[in-house]
């Protein structure tokens, strides 16, 4: 009989499996991804993937969960500290906004995983939003700017351009809703 895994070693094992779950989702996209392939760059069984989790959907929920939903904290943080606004939306954008699509930038399916996210997991999708929007409200002091705001950020993605340059328009956009 194998050895038990500590709670360590068990948290590090399902790390590793979001991790090659995420990079499988952005390469060959959700359809063509198989169980084989994230166990493959995972270095584990399919057997044990069905031990972690029920399918493939769990699996990339957990991916979305574990990797963008984990940034909200840092958004929220960003929003209730005092100090300038435009930096602090900037702070908000950057977690939820620019530090993703800087990890997804150039990924073949990239695209795919965001409407994958909406349609697999839309509670996920729904919560990061409304948390995203609640954080550039509370910037902002103004919640039908947020609205607008997050309608502008999502614009802003509209060619896929690269990390700096959505970074770039970030700060434009931010400097028009916030000026220093």
């Amino acid at each position: 009989m194998a050895p038990r895994l500590t709670a360590q070693s068990e948290a590090a094992r399902r790390d590793a499996v979001l991790q090659a779950a995420r990079w499988c989702f952005l390469n060959f996209g959700f359809a063509k991804t198989s169980l084989d392939d994230i166990g493959r760059r995972a270095g584990i069984s399919r057997t044990l993937l069905y031990r972690m989790f029920k399918d493939k959907e769990d699996i990339f929920s957990a991916v979305f969960r574990h990797w963008l939903m984990a940034r909200l904290p840092d958004a929220q943080a960003a929003a209730e500290r005092s100090g300038n606004a435009r930096e602090r939306l900037l702070d908000v954008c950057r977690a939820v906004a620019v530090e993703p699509w800087r990890d997804m930038f150039g990924a073949p399916m990239a695209s795919e995983f965001i409407d994958a996210c909406n349609r697999i997991d839309p509670e996920a999708a729904a919560h990061h939003r409304r948390v995203a929007t609640d954080c550039v409200a509370k910037v902002l002091d103004d919640g039908p700017a947020a609205e607008v705001f997050m309608l502008a950020l999502d614009g802003l993605l509209a060619d896929d351009p690269q990390g700096d340059v959505f970074e770039d328009r970030v700060l434009v956009l931010a400097s028009r809703f916030a000026p220093t």
